[in-house]
C-alpha cells in the first residue's frame, strides 16, 4: 500500500425527503445570500426547485438564480455566473443538479474573486486560491462532483474540455435524497452508473499492485452498482436501489477508492486514460453524454492495454465477476480477462448504453480532430498502466467503431 492523503470534508445529509433540509444546512454555514445554480427544466417540472427555494426562504437565506446549465457544461455560463455572483454579492453557491451543475458552481465559486478569466485556471495559467463555499442538492448520481475535488468544464470556442483539481472547492455540504432520482430517464440512469463504474476503474487500474482493503472496496461498489442499476431499470422507484447508486457515486469519486493506489500521497490514483480519451469526444460533440462515451471507450481501452498488467486485470475479473483462469497458461489468462471485459460491456449495453462509437452517431472521420485536442490536453504520451502515444489513442478510438 502506497502512502496517501485522504480528505473528505463534505457533510453528507442523506435520506428520504432531505432535499427540503437544504435551507437549514446552508444557513448553518453562515450564508446570507446564495447563487442558486441549476440546469434545464427537470428541476422545475418535478417541483424540486420550488422545494429548495421554499426551504431557503424558511431559513432566511436570500438567493439569486442562474439556470440553463447544459450537459458537458460550457465556460460561457460560468463567466455569466461569476458576473452575477459579484454583482449580487453572494456568499455561497448552491448547485441543484448533477455533475454539470455542480462543476459549473465550483468554477463560479473559485472564479468570483479572481480578476482574470476563469479559463486561466483550466489552462494552468493561474492557481486557485480563494473560493466561495459550495453546497449542493444532488439530482443525478454519476459524476461524484458532490464530494470530489474535481471540476471539468468545456470551452466550445477552443474545442477543449479540461479539468482542475483541488480540495478548496469540495462542497461544504451535499444533500442526497434518493427519491428525487425516481424520475430520471433510463438513459441518464445508465450513463450515470457507467460513469460511477469508470471512476472506480480509473483508480483500480493503477500500477500500485494489490491493495487489499481498497481493492475490495472498489470491486464491492462496482458489484453493488451493477445489481442496483439492473433493479432500477426494471423498477425506477425502488428506493433502496436508487439509494445504493447515489451513495456509490459519492464513494466512487471522493478518492476513497484510490487510497494506497496513488503514485504520490497527494496525487489522484490512476492514469485516467479512459476519461482522457472520452473527454475529447464530448468536447467536440457536447450532445454525447459523458457516461455513454465511457461505456464504449472503457472496454476498448481495456482490450488494448490488459497485457501490460495481467495481474490487475485478473484481480478485476475475480473481484467483480468471480472469474479465474482454469490453469496457469497464457491462454487461460487471456480467456478469463477477455470474459470479464466482455461481461462488463454486456452489462453496460443491457442498461441501454451504446456498444460502439457509431451507435452514438460518430464517424471515424472525427478521430483526427479528437487527437489534435487530446495532444493539447495530454501531450504526446499520457496514462499510467500503459502510457499511451497518440497512435495508441488512434488505435483505441478506431477499435471502438
Amino acid at each position: 500500500m502506497n502512502d496517501f492523503v485522504f480528505q473528505s470534508p463534505t457533510r453528507f445529509v442523506f435520506g428520504r425527503g432531505y432535499a427540503d433540509r437544504i435551507g437549514g444546512e446552508v444557513a448553518a454555514l453562515g450564508a446570507k445570500r446564495a447563487l442558486l445554480v441549476y440546469g434545464g427544466g427537470s428541476v422545475v417540472r418535478t417541483g424540486l426547485l420550488a422545494r429548495v427555494t421554499v426551504s431557503l426562504d424558511a431559513a432566511g437565506v436570500g438567493y439569486v438564480e442562474l439556470g440553463g446549465v447544459r450537459p458537458n457544461p460550457e465556460v460561457g455560463l460560468v463567466r455569466k455566473g461569476i458576473e452575477l455572483a459579484r454583482r449580487e454579492q453572494v456568499d455561497l453557491v448552491l448547485a441543484v443538479g448533477g455533475g454539470s451543475v455542480i462543476d459549473t458552481s465550483k468554477a463560479i465559486a473559485f472564479g468570483t474573486s479572481y480578476q482574470g478569466d476563469v479559463w486561466d485556471f483550466f489552462m494552468r495559467k493561474a492557481t486557485i486560491g480563494a473560493c466561495l463555499p459550495i453546497a449542493c442538492v444532488l439530482t443525478i448520481p454519476a459524476a461524484g462532483s458532490e464530494a470530489s475535488g474535481s471540476c471539468v468544464i468545456s470551452n466550445d470556442e477552443l474545442g477543449l474540455k479540461k479539468g482542475v483539481n483541488g480540495d478548496v472547492f469540495r462542497p461544504r455540504v451535499a444533500v442526497l435524497d434518493p427519491e428525487v432520482t425516481f424520475t430520471l430517464p433510463q438513459y441518464q440512469t445508465a450513463a450515470g452508473a457507467t460513469d460511477i463504474i469508470c471512476h472506480i476503474c480509473e483508480r483500480f487500474f493503477s500500477t500500485a499492485g494489490p491493495v487489499p482493503v481498497t481493492d475490495n472496496i472498489c470491486c464491492g461498489i462496482i458489484r453493488a452498482v451493477m445489481d442496483a442499476a439492473t433493479t432500477v431499470i426494471a423498477t425506477p422507484d425502488d428506493y433502496d436501489a436508487r439509494a445504493t447508486i447515489m451513495w456509490s457515486g459519492t464513494l466512487a469519486h471522493n478518492d476513497l477508492c484510490g487510497c494506497g493506489r496513488s503514485s504520490a500521497p497527494t496525487k489522484r490514483a490512476g492514469g485516467w486514460e479512459s476519461h482522457g480519451l472520452e473527454h475529447e469526444i464530448s468536447a467536440h460533440r457536447p450532445e454525447v453524454a459523458h457516461g455513454a462515451g465511457l461505456a464504449v471507450i472503457l472496454p476498448a481501452w481495456m482490450r488494448y492495454v490488459w497485457r501490460a498488467n495481467t495481474e490487475r486485470f485478473l484481480a478485476f475479473a475475480k473481484g467483480v465477476f468471480d472469474v479465474e483462469p482454469v490453469d496457469q497458461t497464457d491462454e487461460a489468462t487471456e480467456d478469463a480477462i477477455t470474459y470479464a471485459i466482455d461481461e462488463l460491456q454486456r452489462f453496460l449495453v443491457s442498461l441501454g448504453m451504446p456498444r460502439t462509437l457509431g451507435d452514438l452517431g460518430l464517424s471515424q472521420d472525427e478521430v483526427d480532430g479528437w487527437l489534435q485536442t487530446l495532444r493539447q490536453n495530454k501531450g504526446e504520451r499520457f496514462g499510467e498502466l500503459r502510457p499511451l502515444t497518440m497512435e495508441d489513442a488512434r488505435a483505441i478510438y478506431l477499435s471502438a467503431f
